[in-house]
């Protein structure tokens, strides 16, 4: 049979572990609930209702689960996660304007091989951009397209924004982001004080995929060799990732991109953003706030705000 008084304690109990691993609020007890719930269930043995009542009386304070306050504002932290995307506070920086996880991680990665200079790194993308465009790993894509879309922009950027794969317009020009989505990117950038020029965008895949449609997993696998190649020789301060697709490419992940956002994961020596592709901010234009929370994450992180 069950004791309300032991069962009132266990919740005491339960109530202080929780708040000892970080759970801020919880509902305070209300003695006379209590009261009236003891002597609805008479206990075996429990005695008059009067004796119930007195047993689910709220123990003392030894015992009892406080009535929670706010826990006290801790310094501000900046949240980094690991190659597995578990997260790494590093200390300073101002707040987020949202909650943020954070979890233990092992330091970050560094990319292999050296640093090449800027010169050589251009070399060395325009020599996997020729083998991008005479790749034929994905039979159905490789017949489809127009042009390949390799990535443009600055080759030692702070900044690579890092998309799902080329559209109509992308894939007519062979440039990433021209579109209805890319003019929106572009107005993204801008608003963090960037213009196209200083950044670097790629997407996931390098060919069109048919109707829009989302890659194939194997034709991302197809095409990791190129964008990881990429990022290696680029090595940007922060990768943006646009979209879910991008994210779990990247991060190798099954989460979505709500659970991502709000916080920095990593790749190497890349700090890695996540947050709404373009597209989904033209069909669902409520989420642009959202976006943006994100992008300012990564321009206080930066010290550009």
């Amino acid at each position: 049979m069950l004791d309300p008084a032991v069962t009132l304690a266990q919740a005491g109990g339960l109530a202080e572990h929780l708040q000892r691993i970080g759970v801020q609020w919880l509902p305070t007890a209300d003695p006379d609930a209590a009261a009236a719930l003891a002597e609805h269930f008479r206990f075996a043995g429990s005695g008059s209702p009067d004796q119930a009542a007195d047993q689910a009386a709220p123990p003392s304070s030894a015992s009892a689960p406080p009535s929670v306050q706010p826990a006290a504002a801790a310094p501000p932290a900046t949240p980094v996660a690991g190659a597995s995307g578990a997260v790494q506070p590093s200390v300073g920086g101002p707040a987020p304007a949202f909650s943020l996880e954070v979890d233990s991680a092992d330091p970050a990665e560094p990319y292999p091989g050296p640093s090449l200079a800027s010169d050589a790194r251009a070399a060395e993308l325009a020599k996997f951009s020729e083998q991008v465009a005479a790749c034929t790993r994905c039979e159905i894509l490789s017949k489809c397209r127009t042009k390949t879309v390799f990535g443009e922009g600055n080759v030692s950027p702070r900044v690579a924004f890092f998309g799902e794969g080329p559209g109509r317009d992308e894939d007519l020009s062979g440039r990433p982001f021209v579109g209805k989505a890319g003019q929106l990117l572009t107005k993204m950038i801008q608003a963090c004080k960037f213009a196209r020029e200083d950044v670097y965008i790629m997407n996931t895949v390098k060919c069109r995929p048919p109707n829009n449609r989302n890659p194939e997993p194997t034709e991302i696998e197809n095409c990791r060799e190129y964008f990881q190649a990429q990022l290696e020789i680029l090595r940007p301060e922060y990768i943006v990732c646009l979209g879910l697709v991008s994210a779990q490419a990247l991060l190798r992940t099954k989460l979505s991109v709500g659970r991502l956002r709000g916080k920095f994961h990593q790749y190497f020596d890349s700090k890695v953003l996540v947050t709404y592709h373009p597209s989904y901010l033209l069909r669902n234009p409520a989420a642009k706030k959202a976006a943006w929370d994100d992008l300012q994450l990564m321009l206080r992180d930066a010290g550009l705000m």
